[in-house]
C-alpha cells in the first residue's frame, strides 16, 4: 500500500536513531562500581496524541466511557481539546466550559478534558479557536466590525487555560473552502483581515503559548513547491507580522473505497511525503501531523491489517523527521466520528478509520501503535556502574525512571533526558 524505496527506508531508520535518541551519562557519587542501575523510559518527549472528543460521550452504552478513558492514556501523551465556538458558547454569553455543562455531542466540556489530562499526565492541545465554520448561530449575518469584539472570547479562554495548555491552534482550515457547502452565513469570515485579526488577538491573549496554524489534507497533494497555497498562506501571514510558532498538517485519507487506491498514490509515496515535510521545514517551525484518518472501510481482517500496515509506515516516517514534534490521530472509535450521533455508518463513520471497533475492541492498528510506542521506540535497560561511577546509555528522549540500589536500599528517581540534559548527576 505504501510506495517506498530502500533509500527512504534507510532515511527513516537513520532519522529515528539520530533525531529521537541521544547519548546520556548518569553520574553517581555514592554508588560503587558494579552496582546495577535500572533505566526505563516512562514517557516520550515526542507527543503521540488523538482527539479527546468522546470523553464520557458514550450515552448509548456508558460502559464504553471507562474503556475509552483507560485505552486513551495507555498509549497517548497528548490530547486535542474541542474549542469550537458553537460548542463553547451555543447561546450568547452562556459558555459551557465547566465540567457539568449541558451535553453537546462530541464536544465534552473543556474543564472535564483538562481534569482527565491532569490526572493522567497528558498534555492538552487547543483545537479550532478560529475556523471557517462551527460558529454559533447567534453570530449569523454579522459583519466583521460587529463580530470583532466577540473574538475577545480569547480573553476568557486565556484567563482559564493559557497557563495549562502549551499549544493553541489559532486558525484551522482557512483554505478548505469545501467546508462552506454547509452554508456559511457568517459574513465576517470573508473579511480580508479576519485571519490577521485572529492571530493578533491570539498573540495578545496568549503571549507565552505556542501559536499553531493548521490546514486540511490537500497540503500533501501538491508538488512540494514554494508556490503551494498553504506555503504562500503561511508566508503571507508571517509577512503581516503575525506570530506562528507551529505548523499543522492534517492527514485524512477520506476517499470512497472504490477510488481509494487511485487517490492515495501521492499521499502514500514516501518520497512525496518527505518532500512536503522538507518544504514546510523551511519556515524553521516545528511541524505537527494534526488530524489523521486511515480507513479500513469494514471489519474484514485483511482491511484492518492493511490499515495497521499503513499507520505503522506513516508513523515511522513522521517520527523520523527532525521537524515533526507531534503525531495526532483523529477519531479513535468507529461509529462515533463527525456525524449525527444516531448515524453510525454515515459521514466520517463510512471510512471506519478508528483504532477501535464500535464495540470498543482493539483493532490491529491500535495494537501496532502501542507496540511501536511502548515496545519498539523505548528504552529499558539494566546496566552496571563503571569504575568512574558512571552509567552510559543511548536512549529515546523523554522522562525516565531510574532505580538504583545502594547501602540505604532501593530508591527510584525520575529524570528528564533530552538534547539539553545529557549528563545527570546523582
Amino acid at each position: 500500500m505504501i510506495i517506498t524505496t530502500q533509500l527512504n527506508e534507510d532515511r527513516i531508520q537513520e532519522g529515528i536513531e539520530k533525531n529521537r535518541k541521544g547519548n546520556f551519562t548518569l553520574r553517581f557519587t555514592k554508588l560503587d562500581a558494579g552496582k546495577k542501575v535500572y533505566i526505563k523510559l516512562k514517557n516520550h518527549k515526542f507527543k503521540f496524541g488523538a482527539n479527546l472528543f468522546m470523553l464520557d460521550e458514550f450515552a448509548d452504552d456508558k460502559s464504553k466511557n471507562k474503556i475509552y478513558r483507560e485505552k486513551f492514556k495507555e498509549v497517548f501523551n497528548l490530547a486535542t481539546l474541542p474549542f469550537y465556538w458553537n460548542a463553547n458558547e451555543p447561546e450568547e454569553g452562556k459558555t459551557r466550559y465547566h465540567k457539568d455543562a449541558e451535553p453537546f455531542y462530541r464536544r465534552p466540556p473543556i474543564d472535564l478534558c483538562m481534569e482527565y489530562c491532569e490526572e493522567n499526565g497528558i498534555e492538552p492541545r487547543a483545537h479550532g479557536l478560529c475556523y471557517t465554520t462551527f460558529f454559533p448561530n447567534w453570530l449569523s449575518g454579522k459583519s466583521f466590525n460587529e463580530v470583532e469584539p466577540y473574538l475577545r472570547r480569547m480573553c476568557e479562554i486565556s484567563s482559564q487555560y493559557a497557563d495549562k495548555i502549551p499549544t493553541i491552534e489559532v486558525t484551522n482550515e482557512m483554505l478548505w473552502h469545501d467546508s462552506l457547502w454547509w452554508g456559511n452565513s457568517f459574513e465576517f469570515y470573508y473579511d480580508d483581515d479576519y485571519m490577521e485579526r485572529c492571530y493578533k488577538l491570539a498573540e495578545e491573549y496568549f503571549p507565552n503559548n505556542k501559536l499553531a496554524i493548521n490546514e486540511g489534507t490537500f497540503v500533501w497533494n501538491g508538488n512540494a513547491t514554494n508556490r503551494e497555497a498553504y506555503y504562500l498562506y503561511i508566508k503571507d501571514t508571517l509577512a503581516r507580522g503575525c506570530k506562528i510558532d507551529v505548523i499543522g498538517l492534517q492527514y485524512h485519507m477520506m476517499h470512497k473505497e472504490e477510488i481509494y487506491y487511485q487517490h492515495t498514490r501521492w499521499f502514500y509515496d514516501t518520497s512525496c511525503l518527505f518532500k512536503i515535510l522538507d518544504r514546510y521545514s523551511e519556515f524553521g517551525k516545528p511541524l505537527e501531523i494534526t488530524e489523521i484518518t486511515i480507513p479500513a472501510y469494514n471489519d474484514k481482517e485483511e482491511n484492518e491489517e492493511a490499515q495497521a500496515d499503513v499507520i505503522e509506515k506513516l508513523y515511522s516516517l513522521w517520527f523520523s523527521h527532525p521537524s515533526v514534534e507531534k503525531i495526532i490521530y483523529w477519531n479513535l472509535v468507529d461509529g462515533y466520528a463527525f456525524v449525527d450521533p444516531n448515524d453510525t455508518s454515515g459521514g466520517e463513520n463510512y471510512y471506519k478509520g478508528g483504532l477501535f471497533r464500535y464495540d470498543m475492541s482493539e483493532k490491529p492498528a491500535f495494537k501496532r501503535l502501542r507496540k511501536l510506542i511502548k515496545e519498539v521506540w523505548t528504552t529499558d535497560e539494566i546496566l552496571m556502574v563503571d569504575k568512574n561511577g558512571e552509567v552510559n546509555f543511548r536512549g529515546f528522549y523523554g522522562n525516565y525512571e531510574i532505580v538504583v540500589e545502594d547501602k540505604e536500599g532501593q530508591r527510584t528517581v525520575c529524570i528528564s533526558c533530552d538534547e539539553n540534559n545529557k549528563v545527570i548527576n546523582f
